[in-house]
């Protein structure tokens, strides 16, 4: 893309020379930056769709990234001269990722609010960086032209991505589909007759709700596949899939009983890049609305720890959601439960893991670990001497406490 035409005047010698340095300074603080820019952005009413969906949370800020990368960077090798949009597909797919979403002009006008916090660095370096009045009135005028003009044209170059895949998928099936799953997500008045026929899904029933996303566009051919394995080990043969942005889907499935998160992963092995959190089984109108949003809620949750869980259940992690709202003092319970037990061996967590889940039945823990019932009992004594008090006195909140501390360590 050729660089447009400049509105404002090439800067001076010493302006160019105090441009380059700094942009040279602040792309080697640019994770800062960002880092400053995602906590305003989150803080936004408008930006707060993009903030609670992890997978267009991650987009956004990859994009923010590359903005502001490539307006130094363009810096650096042009001082204070206007800087052409990004373009390329990265831009692409993020606008096609606010047309399946349904997002309108206010969820992009989020930007500005990126663009006063990086306005704000870099003015706090304007000041730093000279004390003759001329070259900071001449690099504060300059600079800010180009990087106002800067969001400006990216911005009309994203709308303008936006348009074109919104007249390509106008009247399709997918944003019809969209639509009608965010009228019974916000509870709009719509009649169940209707809703089936623009789904072409019963709501009526059991469903479990699902979302599959991937943390890299390259993986996003996985993600059919893995629907389907989703919905076979869920005793389904159909599905309502909603296609949530470029990297994620989301699915409800007419069943009764999520599967166990472990026939989950194994059925994905091949596909580890693919994660899954599913909802708990719910019935109805409703149903359909509170299953959905269980799902949402363990990806949340997923993210909010910085978990690379592969698979979650929110039925297995919703104390853990509610812990963790508050993360420090969701750390502190986990220690406070825990005590020495905290870093004992996965071996021992996973035994009380497993005699919870076994409804406290040692013989029945045993057989499905595959070993003695006194191995069982030596272990278990082995916790109530690692734990500040017995096991017995508390199993809710150890449970709750190692189900946390698994989820914050996962690797897999």
């Amino acid at each position: 893309m050729t660089t447009p035409e400049p509105l404002w005047s090439d800067p001076s010698e010493p302006v160019e020379r105090l441009i380059r340095d700094l942009a040279e300074r602040m792309l080697a603080r640019s994770g800062e930056i960002v880092t400053a820019v995602t906590a305003a952005s989150v803080s936004a009413p408008e930006y707060r769709m993009i903030a609670d969906d992890p997978v267009l949370a991650a987009a956004d800020a990859r994009l923010v990234v590359s903005l502001l990368d490539h307006w130094l960077t363009f810096n650096i090798a042009h001082p204070g001269r206007r800087v052409a949009p990004i373009g390329g597909s990265e831009i692409r797919t993020y606008a096609r990722d606010v047309v399946l979403r349904g997002f309108v002009a206010d969820e992009i006008q989020a930007w500005r609010g990126a663009e006063r916090v990086c306005w704000h660095w870099w003015l706090t370096a304007c000041f730093d960086s000279t004390d003759d009045l001329d070259e900071l009135r001449e690099l504060t005028e300059i600079s800010g032209n180009s990087l106002t003009t800067f969001t400006d044209d990216s911005m009309a170059e994203l709308g303008e991505h936006v348009r074109r895949i919104r007249e390509e998928l106008a009247g399709g099936p997918q944003l019809q589909r969209y639509a009608t799953v965010e009228l019974l997500l916000q509870g709009a008045d719509i009649t169940t007759p209707h809703a089936e026929a623009q789904l072409g899904y019963a709501l009526t029933g059991s469903h479990i709700g699902a979302v599959i996303w991937v943390d890299s566009e390259k993986d996003v051919s996985l993600l059919e596949r893995a629907a389907e394995q989703v919905m076979r080990a869920c005793g389904a043969d159909r599905r309502l899939t909603v296609a949530a942005g470029t990297a994620a889907l989301w699915l409800w499935i007419p069943g009764k009983t999520p599967p166990p998160a472990s026939v989950l992963v194994e059925r994905l092995r091949g596909r580890r890049r693919v994660r899954v959190a599913l909802g708990r089984s719910a019935r109805g109108v409703p149903g359909f609305r509170r299953t959905h949003m269980d799902a949402a809620a363990a990806q949340r949750l997923l993210a909010r720890l910085g978990s690379s869980m592969s698979v979650v259940r929110y039925e297995d992690v919703h104390l853990v959601d509610l812990l963790s709202a508050d993360l420090a003092a969701g750390d502190r319970f986990v220690v406070d439960v825990l005590g020495d037990f905290l870093d004992a061996s996965p071996v021992l967590h996973q035994t009380v893991l497993t005699y919870v889940e076994e409804g406290l039945n040692r013989t029945s823990t045993a057989e499905r670990l595959y070993t003695h019932r006194n191995t069982i009992d030596r272990r278990l004594a082995r916790v109530d001497e690692l734990l500040p008090k017995p096991f017995a006195q508390n199993p809710t909140e150890v449970a709750a406490a190692l189900t946390m501390l698994l989820v914050r360590r996962s690797t897999t």
